[in-house]
């Protein structure tokens, strides 16, 4: 079973609180388009004033101290040009797709855990330029305040986060405040130069630096150094790309805009830089020139107070304006580098440890880290650690670039930027793999080991080998490892509710979770440390290098890989590489610069190199053992939270049953109490007539006794099919009803029903048609009692809601099955009553139903007593013009039925020996009607009034036949029954007549003790029938009568206004239900309008049936 998990609050609040875009703004996620609300002049003016970095000018001057000129400018044209091109579609794709640099990287290229690496080298960029700025800083506050070096330090550094604290909207308030002081003073130096005339460029020209040739030629060698210093700068692409993720949509503010603000604020930054490289190179040739030492020529301060105090002739005010300047630009870039840098170790840290802090964390992590740069002097080394840098820098953006610019476009990646946990592989071997062999071959090169021209352009080759070994793997995978699981269709650009933290985003910024059931968005899905994947398939670090090494190994050895051994050799493996690459890389620098001791150092280091393999292997059994006990603690802990969760769901079957059950006994209980608001009518009517006959023949009153006993009996037939209909309900409800298999007529059958309901329909008005085919077979098998029960059912409901019109009643057979279609022209089921009309108790919504006499069992029982037959019943219905119900049974054909003895119309005897009944019942009264009964159709009929005496009396006398009660004093009637079958074999056959209707139990079978179960109130015939059939005895009496054929139509008579009177008095005694009256008043109109006969039979058949509203409409129509 499948349950969606459960959200704590703690971790719902949580989520809720790293979400909130107030201090977050947008880290880890898509920049939503509601966040986009700065102008495209405003965006581009924020990345702009990013460029303000000084470092730009202390590069210049360093490279231009170290190769000259010559070597310095065209290093800086190079490098311009190609971080231009780099840099155009990284900033293309992170202002279409609003994703900072590192969301952009994971889709292009690198996979999910694999952009973790690349966050690594972004944010080292960021605290690494960050430090060198703040330094330069603050020698600038030192200059000007004379503080401590280590206090201004801490100024430089902390002074940003209040900014960098809110995001973009701080942000860019700050950079429109300070641009216009940071591009005047920018500017002026460039001006200043310019219009000192050509002798000081000339002079700058011919400057050939420390390394550079005399005759002033480019070296091939030291362009390649300089070149590779300038590539250090290639991450800050991604500086700007944070702030244009932040640009309005180009159909929002057109195309022309969007182009021009991203590219001045993306690779337009790389044009700002190349000047500003250029002026730093100047000016370290100017302050060399005046005999400055090579370390101010280097230092931004000490060049624009130089520049400043030739251009004011001031020492003391351009000391302040240089103050100012450099104040300005450090902020500019360095509330950048804190801003940017927190992005890139919010992205680390939350892939690594599904845990986030907040952005401020690392916004604080970031500066502290660039403080400490700062203190161990990180400037007095700034060239050495910038050309390491950019050897990995150039892996990672050559790859990202060759995925944007060639890859997409050629269809060898997907179109999109697909940048969310749920949907990417944790490892992208096309990023990857490019930067990682980049890395290797550039740190080759930057060894030496490929020569001293490849040490060089150690960074220029790794870009290369990056950008042309992307699109090649790519190619090589087909694309594969970019998209895990294809997103779900969104319908709309509505947003969407997260399930855990309850935001709402847009869709681009959402996926489905199966483990919640629900749309998560991308910075829950991050954090989400419980679902281990499951939404993918081999898409996890450890999956995909199972399948490589699996696919590389030989089969003997890769049928280890998921075994324990192969853990520990993979992490063995790691140990000794990273201990061989420490140790083998100390060695080597000793060897390099301390030769005379390089074989005692070798032989050490071979020992130490075996000593970590020793601790290294206990190391790496720690960590498999470890993570195998935690696997398995994890197993066992989710499979005790599957079994709770599936107690839980079970819980909640249980439940909603419970429910169910509970809202079916409510509705049970309603239609129960409206029934016994029905059923009191239907009982009052005919028992007021029991009582009321009862009381005048025991008060002596001149009553016709058959005339009474009639209209007794008809009451009581009323009463018994009320009870019966409980009783049938009851049965099918339990599963106890029976069903029994006799040979019937089908054609006396069906004429018999229509004969029965032709009259009743004539005598409303409305038409009775019976349609059957001539040919039917003679005999059919079904239990005739119940299909009578059906029709009846179908046929009185017919006429009963049919005011004028007709009713049909056809049979049509065919391949032994029966169709039996039942057609009114009456009221018709609305349709939301059609759902529940075969529901008990319901009688519709329809005041002309309900005022109907009835309980609301009819059609429950009928539907119920088809289904149990093996047939179908179906209605169709419209509200106003009719109904039809249909009825298909299987009635088999039988070929040679058994002859029944002919019927009798009044039973006299029965032919053969005199039987012996015994009857057993403790009320007399009982007792004495059926030995009324018995006794004159020549039965020797014995009495006992307990079930001990009827076993004496058995014993004694044996009798053929009991007729046994079940509810007696002492014990029951089914205690007696097996005393009965025990004493006197299976020569005596016993009949169960008992009131008890929930212990019905048919009997017969050859289990039960007794033969037959008849429930009281017992019908005399049916009685005798079952003696019948038990002892094969044949009745005597006289042959029945022909039924009288129906009339056609009934005419009524046109009466003398004599009888208008006695109507009148029939119509009021009718509608206030006095039975004896109404037929005193009959029998009155009989003796004084003798013409009147017809209307008089026809008016007694409706009192018979207690159909008072009948005999009203009949009476109005003959007045």
């Amino acid at each position: 079973m499948d349950r969606a998990a459960y959200v704590l609050r703690e971790k719902r609040l949580y989520n809720k609180w790293v979400a909130s875009q107030t201090l977050e703004d947008y880290a880890l996620r898509y920049t939503a388009d509601s966040a986009r609300r700065w102008s495209a002049g405003q965006v581009a003016n924020t990345a702009i004033g990013a460029t303000a970095f000084l470092a730009c000018e202390a590069i210049g001057a360093s490279i231009t101290l170290t190769y000259g000129f010559v070597n310095s400018v065209a290093a800086i044209a190079a490098a311009v040009a190609l971080m231009f091109v780099i840099g155009l579609p990284i900033a293309y794709h992170a202002a279409k797709h609003g994703l900072d640099i590192d969301l952009l990287t994971r889709g292009a290229g690198f996979g999910y855990l694999g952009s973790t690496l690349t966050s690594l080298i972004y944010a080292s960029f960021t605290f690494l330029l960050f430090s060198v700025e703040a330094t330069i800083m603050a020698v600038a506050l030192t200059a000007m305040t004379g503080m401590a070096m280590s206090v201004a330090y801490l100024v430089s550094a902390l002074v940003v986060i209040p900014i960098a604290l809110y995001g973009m909207s701080a942000i860019t308030r700050f950079q429109n405040a300070t641009q216009g002081i940071w591009i005047a003073l920018q500017i002026a130096p460039i001006a200043y130069i310019l219009w000192s005339g050509p002798t000081a460029l000339a002079e700058w020209s011919r400057f050939t630096g420390q390394l550079g040739a005399k005759d002033g030629s480019v070296s091939l060698l030291y362009f390649g150094f300089a070149l590779s210093t300038l590539l250090s700068l290639l991450p800050q692409i991604g500086e700007q790309a944070d702030y244009l993720r932040f640009l309005p949509s180009a159909k929002k503010i057109g195309k022309g805009k969007w182009w021009a603000a991203m590219l001045a604020g993306g690779p337009g930054w790389t044009l700002i830089g190349g000047m500003k490289l250029l002026l730093g190179s100047w000016l370290a040739h100017y302050l060399i020139g005046g005999a400055a030492l090579a370390s101010d020529a280097a230092n931004p301060t000490a060049m624009f107070h130089a520049i400043f105090t030739a251009m004011s002739g001031h020492a003391g005010l351009s000391l302040v304006i240089t103050g100012l300047f450099v104040i300005i630009c450090q902020l500019k870039i360095n509330v950048t580098n804190a801003y940017a840098g927190s992005i890139a170790w919010s992205n680390f840290f939350a892939r690594l440890t599904h845990s986030h802090p907040g952005r401020v964390v690392w916004l604080i992590f970031n500066v502290l880290l660039a403080l400490l740069l700062m203190e161990v002097g990180i400037f007095d080394a700034i060239e050495a650690i910038l050309i390491l840098y950019a050897t990995a820098a150039a892996g990672w953006i050559g790859a990202l670039a060759a995925d944007l610019m060639i890859s997409k476009p050629l269809g060898l990646s997907p179109a999109g930027i697909e940048f969310k946990r749920a949907h990417l592989y944790d490892i992208n071997p096309v990023g990857i793999g490019a930067m990682l062999l980049s890395i290797l071959i550039s740190g080759c090169a930057h060894l030496g080991l490929l020569g001293d021209v490849a040490q060089a352009f150690a960074p220029v080759i790794g870009m290369v080998v990056a950008f042309i070994a992307a699109p090649l793997i790519a190619l090589v995978t087909h694309g594969r490892y970019y998209i895990a699981r294809r997103a779900e269709a969104t319908e709309g650009d509505d947003a969407k509710s997260c399930i855990i933290c309850e935001n709402s985003f847009q869709p681009v910024d959402m996926a489905h979770c199966p483990m919640y059931a629900a749309p998560i968005c991308s910075l829950c899905c991050t954090l989400e440390a419980r679902c281990h994947d499951r939404c993918k398939t081999d898409s996890r670090a450890t999956q995909q290098a199972a399948r490589w090494l699996e696919h590389l190994l030989p089969q003997r050895i890769a049928r280890y890989v998921h075994t324990p051994v192969g853990h520990f050799f993979a992490v063995m493996a790691a140990i000794t590489i990273a201990n061989a690459a420490l140790l083998g890389g100390i060695n080597w620098q000793i060897g390099r610069w301390m030769p005379d001791i390089a074989v005692e150092m070798s032989g050490l280091m071979l020992g130490l190199f075996l000593l970590f393999s020793l601790f290294g292997g206990v190391i790496a059994w720690m960590i498999v053992l470890a993570h195998q006990s935690r696997r398995s603690a994890m197993q066992e802990s989710e499979h005790h939270v599957q079994k709770l969760m599936e107690e839980v769901i079970a819980h909640d079957v249980t439940g909603a049953q419970l429910q169910k059950a509970k809202e079916a006994a409510e509705s049970a209980n309603a239609a129960k109490s409206r029934y016994l608001v029905s059923v009191s009518h239907e009982i009052r009517s005919p028992l007021n007539s029991i009582y009321g006959y009862a009381q005048l023949m025991e008060r002596g009153h001149d009553i016709a006794p058959v005339e009474a006993a009639k209209i007794i009996r008809r009451s009581a037939e009323h009463l018994t099919n009320l009870v019966e209909g409980l009783l049938d309900i009851s049965q099918v409800e339990s599963g106890v009803l029976r069903i029994s298999s006799e040979t019937v007529r089908l054609a006396p059958f069906v004429d018999q029903i229509a004969n029965m309901f032709r009259p009743q329909a004539q005598s409303k008005g409305i038409d009775f048609l019976f349609e059957r085919p001539d040919q039917l077979p003679d005999f059919v098998r079904t239990d005739q009692k119940r299909l009578r029960q059906i029709l009846i059912n179908l046929l009185s409901n017919a006429i009963k809601f049919t005011r004028s019109g007709a009713v049909t009643f056809r049979l049509t057979y065919r391949s032994q099955m029966a169709t039996f279609d039942i057609i009114d022209t009456g009221i018709g089921i609305a349709p939301d009553d059609l759902k529940r009309v075969f529901d008990p108790f319901d009688r519709g919504s329809n005041p002309d139903a309900q005022r109907q006499k009835g309980i609301g069992l009819g059609l429950s029982i009928t539907q119920a007593l088809v289904q149990i037959l093996g047939g179908d019943l179906s209605v169709v219905s419209e509200s106003g013009r009719g109904t039809q119900f249909t009825v298909r049974l299987m009635l088999g054909h039988v070929a040679n039925p058994v002859e029944d003895a002919p019927p009798v119309d009044r039973i006299s005897g029965y032919v053969g020996d005199r039987r012996k009944v015994l009857l057993i019942d403790d009320d007399p009264a009982q007792v004495a009607v059926l030995r009324g009964l018995l006794e004159p159709l020549d039965f020797t009929v014995l009495e006992a009034l307990s079930g001990r005496a009827g076993l004496e009396i058995a014993a004694r006398d044996a009798p053929d036949i009991i007729l046994l009660d079940i509810s007696m004093p002492g014990e029951s009637g089914w205690d007696i029954s097996r005393a009965l079958r025990a004493a006197l074999g299976g020569a005596v056959r016993i009949i169960m007549v008992s009131a008890n209707a929930h212990e019905y139990h048919r009997g017969g079978d050859g289990q039960a003790a007794h033969d037959m179960f008849l429930m009281k109130p017992v019908d005399l015939d049916a009685l005798l029938d079952a003696i019948a059939d038990q002892l094969h005895i044949r009745w005597t009496g006289d042959a029945p009568l022909p039924p009288a054929p129906a009339p056609d139509e009934f005419d009524l008579p046109v009466l003398p206004e004599d009888a208008l009177p006695i109507l009148a008095d029939i119509e009021q005694k009718a509608i206030i239900g006095h039975v004896r009256g109404i037929e005193s008043s009959i029998r009155a109109l009989e003796a004084a309008v003798p013409e009147a006969q017809p209307l008089v039979a026809l008016m007694l058949a409706h009192l018979d049936r207690f159909d008072l509203k009948g005999l009203i409409k009949i009476i109005r129509a003959v007045k």
